[in-house]
């Protein structure tokens, strides 16, 4: 089962440190096969939570526990704008070492970027904090929509519907946009169907708020062979082009067809890990137009090749 380590310190936001296991609880319940074990971190054992009501929480594993994970999640925290101490930033270097995914939410963005794994990356924070990131961190590019920057293996994320999409925005990455789509569903439409909705407003309700669900649902089921037209993607969602873009763009950090190529490129990262085809019948099979796209649009968002992904994943596990 996957490790994923929380991160936490004096003064987390409330909802940071409860949103991971409600978003992974229901992507558990959305597929049998999208099981986490979630365990809460920190240099301290005990913390309390940030705002007028504070919460004492005691956190069982400390730092070290970072080493067995998969993917660490950072929190915001009381004095962010603070060097870390050394201790998180070893550890934190160590775990993008051996290639674990390190995420973070709202001001634990400041962290992160404190250990340069940020450096030539695009990221966010709260909007309040967006300028002094950009200020510390002139080598990290600074997305001002603060909402989801998935760029490469630390994608960051800012308020409370961010760190929603950043967990979904794993999930996807684990297990595929549809499962994620599922656990949005499970999500909101409880309190959709409590108010009486239909399914139909609901879904109507997913596609403009919630992740294009109908967009989606044809780009994970659309001809590999044949790339759908944007005015194609609209007419499916029912809404105009220029609608399409903005919501994916506002929601995923990335356009229709850059979407499209996500899914594509995780089809080829799942057949990489589970079989033996050569590359050249991978990249057919994914939908590339030749091996050579497929190698250049593979090193262009891992950072690698598909043949030497393929060695690590096989020497060293799945992180």
């Amino acid at each position: 089962m996957p490790l994923i380590a929380l991160l936490v310190r004096d003064g987390v936001p409330g909802h940071q440190l409860t949103t991971p296991a409600m978003v992974l609880e229901a992507a558990s319940q959305s597929h049998p096969a999208a099981r986490y074990d979630l365990r809460i971190c920190g240099p301290s054992g005990r913390i309390t939570t940030a705002g007028p009501l504070p919460v004492a929480v005691t956190v069982p594993w400390g730092t070290d526990a970072l080493a067995e994970a998969g993917t660490v999640l950072l929190t915001g925290h009381d004095g962010f704008l603070a060097e870390p101490p050394p201790e998180i930033v070893g550890a934190l270097r160590a775990a993008a070492s051996r290639g674990a995914r390190i995420a973070a939410v709202g001001t634990g963005t400041f962290t992160l970027a404190a250990t340069g794994l940020l450096d030539g990356h695009r990221a966010t924070t709260e909007w309040a904090h967006l300028a002094e990131l950009d200020r510390r961190h002139p080598r990290v590019t600074v997305d001002p929509s603060g909402t989801l920057a998935g760029d490469g293996p630390y994608p960051t994320a800012a308020g409370v519907f961010g760190g929603v999409d950043l967990l979904l925005h794993l999930v996807a990455r684990d297990h595929g946009p549809a499962v994620a789509a599922r656990t949005a569903r499970r999500l909101i439409s409880p309190m959709y169907e409590r108010a009486g909705a239909t399914r139909d407003a609901i879904e109507r309700e997913l596609a403009g708020s919630a992740g294009l669900e109908p967009a989606l649902r044809l780009l994970e089921s659309a001809d590999l062979d044949r790339t759908p037209t944007l005015a194609e993607i609209a007419a499916h969602a029912g809404i105009s082009a220029g609608a399409v873009r903005r919501r994916f763009r506002e929601r995923t950090g990335l356009t229709p067809h850059q979407y499209l190529l996500r899914v594509r490129l995780e089809r080829a990262r799942r057949l990489l890990e589970d079989g033996d085809d050569p590359i050249e019948r991978i990249a057919a099979t994914a939908g590339f137009g030749s091996p050579a796209a497929f190698r250049r649009h593979f090193h262009h968002l891992t950072g690698t090749t598909p043949r030497a992904y393929r060695t690590a994943h096989r020497n060293n596990g799945s992180p």
